[in-house]
């Protein structure tokens, strides 16, 4: 893309923030070079990694990559089997450092999260702790290699101490003892690397010796005595071996390294390549950007903008669309209204995005991929070509009709402006509208009526403008697509108290049509702003029924989980009385049975059922809600009985029939299976069941039988798994149903077992009247396990 817009959208400057984010020379290098890439699918990439790299950031806090040094040439010497000198050692040995703790961050707290596009780059650093480690041993720093790095090494430090011990006390013994009068200070010093003292120049006689050096004046000379040449030479002898170990010692460890070369190349530019991802995501933190979609449609959609080069916290952010429904947005407004933050937001967010780096703007913001961006802004007159501001404008447009295709986005500001404004205006319609013929995504700012009407009256141009309140003489730097901008003058001097009758002269000064078009649009503004009051008002209402609703909702399941504790706490309850009916109905049923099998009247049976109603009426009295007294749908009178008619007694919640006619006190006998009660007329309630006729009998009025299951009474009955005394009560019943239905046999399937339940039957079979015989099932019948019942004739 051309450095123009660069410069013009204020690219540079976004860069140098990149650049101040990336932590290494040669990441800041690779930040300085970045731009916009035209190929969609490296577009995506790095935007991928740049939204990968926020989201860690964000986890696991940002991470430093050092200062990675450019080691390259380091690494071409060992290829060739050059040996590295401490620097260059220390250098690597830092890189290896920080791709280790690198690579610790990128395995902290992971779990078993998503891959996302970074995973593999960092997989691929290889921290060769071996190496940095070995590298640490020896070197301690630039400046000293350390006593450990090997043992000859430390051999000869071992005896230069030595004999620099003798040497400093066989100097201090000179110093204090016969030559001191023929020093000028009582010190030892060294000169050419050589221990000497300071001898008076009168003096040098007397002590034997080397001169090495003398003072500026001359009177001072530097003589290494006699006695410690020897020593001094063993020194300088130790030294030139100290320094062959450590070129010894530097040699194995650049072999060492020469192994790894491949992998340390990999380390710097994988390293380089993260600080540059991270940079851009630190960016994006800083500026709360997000991942923009991509598109090769030309379509432009940003959802609350903002220019990265605002503050953004006064930065107004603003909605901008085009390419979809139009490829052409004329932009009006006052001055300082905004227009040009919307133009260059537009191109450098543009610039930004394929560059890889995230956009302040809303989730799902859109933007197309251009090969060109060209911008014409700002005041660009030249006094050395002698280009005024409308011929330097004018060449900028030139260019840009000869170089922009349908692939290009194109940014005018204040087209036409700096000459006559009628040709101003007519030149820049026809512009627009060849850029507009050829499909160009164009956007330019204007004062011009003429390209307000234009932008109305042509399919695929909108309008748009920047807010402005009349009342406060203040834009707002809203940004409104559809609505043409007005240009205030008159509203504006009036307020800043221009005489009224200057505006009413100014005002005639302008035609019909002008003054009719401008109260057009001043119309639409006041339409525009009744409508975003009653949208905002209407948000409003939304808002509240939402809350109300969400309360709502909370009340409600509030609700239905305390109706689900009262249901489940009244099951409970129900339970537990079932449970004890269940009791008192196991209770009696043996009482009945020891009642038949010992001949008891019926009277003692009546006891009995007294007894146990009561026990049902503590029963009831004891539940947490009492329930209501069943009472008869109608009222009974001793006429409206007969024997056989079918009723239910009430307080037992027991079918039976009628077995005698009421007595003058209004009670009579009810059969109940087996059960035979006196009851009150009160405690009755006719039912009604099918009417059979038994064959022997006459249909007489009272020789009717009603019967409730009789017509479809089973010709078997299964007692498997019950109790002597449940099966017996069960099997009462099914043989009344069966006998009323005329059934001449039955089959009664108890099974084999123990054989308790088929005595227990049998034992109760012989006892019944309406019985004629019973026996064993033969083969093909159940065998043992059934008994088949024959009834009375």
């Amino acid at each position: 893309m051309n450095e123009k817009a660069y410069k013009a959208l204020e690219y540079t400057k976004i860069i140098d923030l990149l650049t101040e984010k990336a932590s290494s020379p040669m990441g800041k290098e690779l930040c300085r070079n970045l731009t916009p890439s035209c190929d969609i699918e490296e577009i995506r990439q790095r935007q991928t990694q740049t939204r990968d790299a926020l989201s860690r950031i964000f986890q696991k806090g940002n991470v430093s990559f050092g200062s990675v040094k450019d080691i390259r040439g380091s690494l071409k010497r060992l290829e060739i089997g050059s040996a590295l000198g401490i620097g260059e050692l220390l250098a690597i040995c830092a890189l290896l450092e920080n791709t280790a703790r690198v690579k610790a961050y990128s395995r902290s707290d992971r779990g078993d999260e998503t891959p996302d596009s970074l995973d593999a780059m960092f997989s691929a650093l290889e921290p060769l702790t071996p190496l940095s480690t070995e590298i640490r041993r020896c070197i301690l720093s630039e400046d000293e290699i350390s006593d450990d790095a090997s043992s000859a090494l430390r051999q000869i430090r071992r005896s230069m101490k030595t004999v620099n011990d003798r040497i400093h006390s066989q100097l201090s013994s000179l110093v204090s003892g016969s030559t001191r009068t023929y020093l000028q200070d009582s010190v030892v010093t060294m000169r050419n690397g050589r221990y000497c003292i300071p001898v008076k120049a009168e003096y040098k006689n007397q002590v034997p010796g080397m001169i090495h050096d003398q003072s500026s004046t001359g009177s001072t000379l530097f003589i290494e005595p006699m006695a410690i040449v020897k020593m001094n030479n063993d020194i300088r002898e130790l030294e030139l071996k100290e320094q062959k170990e450590i070129e010894s010692i530097l040699a194995d460890l650049s072999n060492r390294t020469a192994q790894y070369t491949e992998e340390i190349s990999s380390n710097v530019s994988i390293m380089v390549e993260l600080d540059f991802i991270f940079a851009r995501a630190s960016l994006a933190m800083d500026m709360n950007g997000t991942q923009p979609l991509f598109n090769e449609e030309g379509i432009i959609e940003l959802r609350k903008a903002r220019h990265p080069l605002i503050d953004k916290k006064k930065a107004v952010p603003i909605d901008i669309r085009l390419g979809e429904d139009f490829d052409l947005l004329v932009v009006t407004g006052p001055n300082t209204g905004g227009k040009t933050v919307s133009l260059k937001t537009v191109g450098l967010l543009t610039l930004m995005g394929q560059s890889g780096l995230h956009i302040p703007a809303n989730d799902r913001s859109r933007l197309a991929v251009f090969r060109e961006v060209y911008a014409d802004i700002g005041d660009e007159q030249s006094i050395e070509q002698s280009l005024s501001t409308f011929s330097s404008h004018m060449t900028n447009v030139v260019s840009f009709l000869d170089k922009a295709d349908a692939s290009s986005l194109v940014l005018f500001d204040e087209l036409g402006a700096g000459t006559d404004p009628t040709e101003g205006a007519a030149l820049a319609i026809a512009i627009l509208s060849y850029l507009h013929s050829q499909g160009i995504r164009t956007m330019a700012t204007t004062h011009y009526s003429e390209l307000k009407i234009y932008a109305l009256s042509t399919p695929g141009v909108e309008n748009a403008s920047c807010e402005f309140n009349v009342e406060t003489l203040r834009p707002t730097y809203r940004l409104l697509i559809g609505i043409p901008g007005k240009s205030n003058a008159f509203a504006i001097s009036s307020k800043l108290g221009l005489p009224d009758h200057i505006i009413e002269e100014a005002r005639k000064q302008i035609s019909e049509q002008d003054e009719s078009f401008e109260d057009v649009l001043s119309s639409l503004e006041q339409s525009r702003i009744t409508i975003e009051n009653e949208r905002a008002e209407i948000a409003r209402y939304r808002r509240e029924i939402q809350e109300l609703k969400e309360k709502l909702e909370s009340k409600t399941e509030k609700l239905e989980e305390s109706r689900e504790k009262i249901l489940r706490k009244a099951n409970e309850q129900a339970r537990d009385i079932l449970q004890e009916a269940k009791d008192y109905a196991d209770q009696t049923m043996k009482m009945f049975h020891k009642f038949q099998k010992d001949h008891v009247d019926l009277a003692a049976v009546e006891a009995e059922r007294q007894t146990l109603r009561s026990k049902m009426n503590k029963a009831e009295k004891g539940m947490s809600m009492q329930a209501s007294v069943q009472k008869p749908k109608k009222e009974l009178h001793a006429q409206d009985l007969h024997p056989g008619d079918a009723v239910r007694v009430l307080s037992m919640n027991l079918k039976g029939t009628v077995s005698s006619r009421p007595d003058s006190k209004g009670f009579l006998f009810v059969q109940m299976g087996i059960i035979r009660s006196k009851v009150h007329l009160s405690d009755l309630e006719l039912i009604d069941e099918p009417v059979i006729t038994a064959p022997s009998m006459q249909r007489t009025g009272a020789g009717k039988i009603k019967m409730s299951k009789s017509s479809s009474i089973s010709t078997e009955i299964n007692l498997l798994g019950k109790t002597v005394d449940e099966a017996v009560a069960e099997l009462d019943k099914y043989l009344d149903d069966a006998y009323l239905a005329h059934l001449n046999n039955v089959r009664i399937v108890h099974g084999k077992g123990t054989g308790a339940l088929r005595k227990g039957i049998h034992n109760y079979l012989r006892r019944q009247k309406h019985v004629a015989s019973f026996r064993l099932g033969e083969f093909g019948e159940g065998d043992a396990g059934v008994t088949i019942v024959e009834f009375k004739k």
